[in-house]
């Protein structure tokens, strides 16, 4: 098998795409899938049910597709897929699903998982997903789409993260973030947009103000946090603020980030 090191081990019944790079002394299991081009560095563990898509790197010292950490779990058949073109840093932990979470851990694509981070049981991550050194993802979190989440930061479980929002670094997000939100502080507050990241995707002037108009409603508009998630989106043609109407008025485990007064 081209590209495999001596000091590597692949157990049988791994599946190993076209022109894969295993390094020394990683270890890959025997219900792993690969896809075409995946390169581990070296000291490299992926066990499990585990698939990895095309072209992604995994750096030194990852564990891809151990157990959960979960007293819960029982040894149940449960699995791991992470997309395409991915970016897996160094000492990164992800683990597969549990029977009670749904059964799966999934990432999607183009994501970068920088070195230290941690995606536990369960837990749904989009695309473009970007995770800072440290940060941590607990039990049935769901990311969506273009988040960033800085370092040493954690999402408590069960948490949702709405598409195209932003965490700053040292913090705790204890309760869902809306799409686009910006939040901040030890304990995770709603500080406003995510403009910087609104304004790099080339979002119009248009859906910006729309967006800016909804979050002054979200912040100091009357009746409970439910009540103007509703309004806003009443005759809003927005896409944007849509996607955000959505959200809130969706199924969560979690209550929501407010604005901050």
């Amino acid at each position: 098998m081209n590209g495999v090191h001596p000091s590597a081990i692949i157990e049988d019944g791994a599946q190993i795409g076209q022109d894969c790079i295993i390094g020394p002394f990683c270890h890959v299991g025997p219900q792993v899938k690969l896809g075409d081009r995946v390169e581990l560095k070296s000291h490299v563990v992926v066990t499990g049910d585990t698939s990895i898509g095309d072209d992604t790197v995994v750096f030194n010292f990852s564990v891809i597709g151990e157990i959960p950490q979960d007293l819960k779990f029982s040894g149940e058949n449960t699995r791991l897929e992470i997309g395409k073109r991915n970016r897996i840093r160094e000492h990164v932990t992800i683990n597969i699903g549990t029977e009670g979470g749904g059964g799966v851990t999934r990432i999607g694509d183009d994501c970068l998982l920088m070195a230290g981070v941690h995606v536990a049981h369960d837990v749904q991550i989009g695309s473009r997903v970007i995770m800072v050194n440290h940060a941590g993802a607990a039990g049935h979190c769901i990311v969506e789409d273009d988040v960033i989440v800085g370092g040493i930061s954690g999402l408590h479980q069960w948490v949702r993260v709405g598409r195209g929002a932003i965490i700053g670094a040292l913090t705790m997000v204890p309760k869902d973030v809306i799409p686009y939100g910006l939040v901040q502080a030890s304990r995770g507050e709603l500080d406003g947009l995510n403009l910087v990241g609104l304004k790099r995707k080339g979002v119009s002037r248009e859906d910006i103000s729309a967006l800016r108009a909804a979050f002054k409603e979200l912040s100091d508009g009357e009746g409970t946090f439910m009540d103007r998630a509703s309004r806003i989106g009443e005759g809003n043609e927005s896409d944007y603020v849509q996607q955000i109407v959505d959200f809130v008025t969706g199924h969560s485990d979690r209550s929501f980030l407010t604005p901050r007064k």
